[in-house]
This record gives structure tokens, sequence and C-alpha cells, in this order.
């Protein structure tokens, strides 16, 4: 069985490309030609949402890093004394 942190992290980033690839089918049937070539317009916003899908991504692991990572015991008296 997985760990319950391994188990929001999997859900995290699955719904993370499901968002990126909902952005990208609108993309494709908003800036779609005729020919079912994207237009130069829909290119631009294209590279935008990939940049963005970085973005999130990078936004969501740092969120995950600080939630899911309790800090371990710190003695101040302990660690004082050492030095």
């Amino acid at each position: 069985m997985l760990e319950r942190e391994r188990i929001i992290e999997i859900v995290v980033a699955v719904a993370a490309v499901f968002v990126m690839i909902g952005a990208m089918l609108w993309i494709g049937t908003t800036y779609g030609g005729d020919n079912g070539v994207l237009t130069t317009d829909g290119a631009e916003v294209l590279v935008g949402a990939m940049v963005g899908f970085i973005v999130l991504l990078l936004g969501v692991g740092l969120v995950l890093a600080y939630v899911m990572n309790e800090p371990e015991g710190f003695d101040d008296d302990a660690d004082a004394q050492s030095f």
C-alpha cells in the first residue's frame, strides 16, 4: 500500500496534467484553423499554456514540499551545547 503522502503527490500531479491537457484541447478547438493547423495566435497561447504549466508544477512542488515535510524535532538547548 502506498503512503498517504505519495498518494497526495500522485493525485495532484495527475490533476495538473489533466488541466494541461484540457488547456491544450481548448486552445486547439479555439485557435485551430479549417484544415486543423494551429494559427499563429494559437501557437502563442499554447506556448503561454506550457510556461503556465511549468510555473504551476513549480508552485505545486513547493507547496507540497512545505506542507508534506514535517520539521524534525529541534531542541535549542541540545544544539546550542554542541557548539
